[in-house]
């Protein structure tokens, strides 16, 4: 029966559900054919690689029979692998983190300067070089001597502005010499007295290492009530040239030398040598033993160790952070520019510094896109690869280990296919939960 209408008029039929159609009018057939190439290559270069390691990783190491779980359980048991484990937690806390606040800092002060776009083109340049070349780079950056590694030249310019080293590291007593040791210094065997001048004779000490202005060495006068003396390099270049334990034409005196004079383990007296070595102590030195103090012969500092097994894994995370820290703040940077002023000028009128207007309006609207880019640095992380392999040397490369590293070892150096493809399905374990936070985050965002 047809339904009619409260008139009596007979309603229209509804029409027909119509089928979606693309909007560009594709039929699905051609579609799937125009994908098809790509499947294909999904399947040849993910797909069957993930199965094949996830097959391979339950195979002993010949690959001829079942193992079972047994090079899993060598993600735990060995050595090495618990050491990139550790380094990786390491990794994925402070990497991202550090990058993304950085990032975050540059972004917000940039925009406040002109130049900024300028500042934000070389923040972001690292990473136009590949991965390779940085490793190479920070290599160089962190080398142990100060006249090549720019880190150990700053290190060791600051340290030395306020703790110079000694300009006589290696000086010590030569032959019958009056001194003897004392806790890194030296100390005259018997007191001295006011009226009489002291020797305090030296060897050790390169010619062209004397500091620049030292001079010819002189005999000390005699001063009543003073104890007078000189301290000196006592030695001439030749065979037979040169009195020992005497001031010589040719030697020099050691300019700026601490000298104390103690008595009961007190310093009663002290002074420095003058340019020409000679030295000048007033009546309460009499009867005091001399000593030259450590801090004449402490050794040349020359920076950290920044690649020894303490520091190693910071260090190469600095390199990464130098990288990184470029993407992050042009990622924040985009996410600021969508950031309606509105809001940051009514908090400002409503008597907010820009401390608060930083924590409580410009850090909770950009959120998301600090997500996006810690995530993002996560996943990242814990692929890194390149960095470790370059950076740090042979003697400590097994302290900044991670599994990506520990990977290719196990597979390429050590002929272990089974271990690696556990840590490989492990590394990928560890990803997923990290993608579909993203994936999930992302939907949301679409949603609103």
């Amino acid at each position: 029966m047809t339904p009619t209408t409260a008139a009596g008029v007979p309603e229209a039929p509804a029409p027909p559900p119509r089928t979606r159609k693309s909007v560009t009018g594709t039929r699905r057939t051609v579609a799937a054919l125009f994908l098809l190439p790509a499947l294909v290559l999904l399947g040849a270069l993910v797909v069957y690689p993930i199965g094949y390691s996830l097959i391979r990783s339950f195979l002993d190491q010949s690959g001829g029979s079942f193992a079972g779980f047994d090079n899993y359980q060598a993600l735990f048991t060995d050595d090495g692998i618990r050491t990139a484990l550790k380094n990786n937690i390491i990794w994925v806390v402070f990497a991202p983190t550090v990058s993304t606040a950085l990032g975050l800092i540059f972004a917000v002060l940039t925009e406040r300067v002109r130049w900024g776009t300028a500042f934000k083109l070389v923040v972001f340049m690292p990473m136009a070089i590949s991965m390779l070349a940085a490793g190479i780079i920070f290599r160089l950056v962190y080398d142990e001597s100060p006249d090549k590694g720019v880190a150990n030249a700053v290190w060791v310019s600051v340290h030395d502005t306020f703790a110079e080293s000694s300009a006589f590291p290696k000086a010590h007593p030569g032959r019958r010499s009056p001194l003897g040791p004392d806790g890194g210094g030296f100390v005259t065997r018997t007191a001295v007295h006011t009226g009489r001048p002291v020797a305090l004779p030296l060897v050790g000490v390169a010619p062209d290492q004397m500091p620049k202005d030292a001079r010819r060495a002189a005999p000390a006068k005699p001063e009543p009530g003073k104890v007078t003396g000189t301290t000196w390099q006592d030695f001439t270049r030749g065979e037979g040239v040169g009195r020992l334990g005497a001031v010589d034409p040719s030697e020099q005196g050691y300019a700026g030398m601490t000298i104390e004079a103690v008595k009961d383990g007190e310093v009663v007296a002290s002074t420095k040598a003058g340019a020409d070595g000679t030295f000048t102590l007033p009546a309460a030195a009499d009867g005091a033993r001399l000593r030259l103090p450590a801090s004449n012969f402490r050794e040349p500092y020359n920076g950290v160790d920044w690649l020894g097994p303490a520091l190693v894994t910071p260090a190469v995370i600095g390199a990464y952070v130098w990288m990184w820290a470029g993407f992050a703040m042009v990622l924040i940077a985009a996410g600021l520019a969508g950031v309606p002023r509105e809001l940051l000028e009514a908090a400002r009128v409503d008597g907010a510094n820009e401390w608060q207007v930083f924590r409580r309006v410009t850090v909770p609207l950009l959120a998301p896109v600090l997500a996006v880019v810690a995530v993002t640095l996560m996943i990242n992380v814990l692929k890194i690869f390149d960095l470790v392999f370059i950076i740090p040397p042979g003697s400590s490369q097994d302290d900044a280990n991670v599994l990506a590293l520990e990977l290719y070892r196990k597979g390429f150096s050590e002929d272990q296919p089974g271990i690696a493809s556990a840590i490989a399905v492990f590394l990928l374990l560890l990803v997923i939960p990290v993608m579909l936070f993203n994936i999930r985050r992302l939907r949301r965002e679409v949603r609103r």
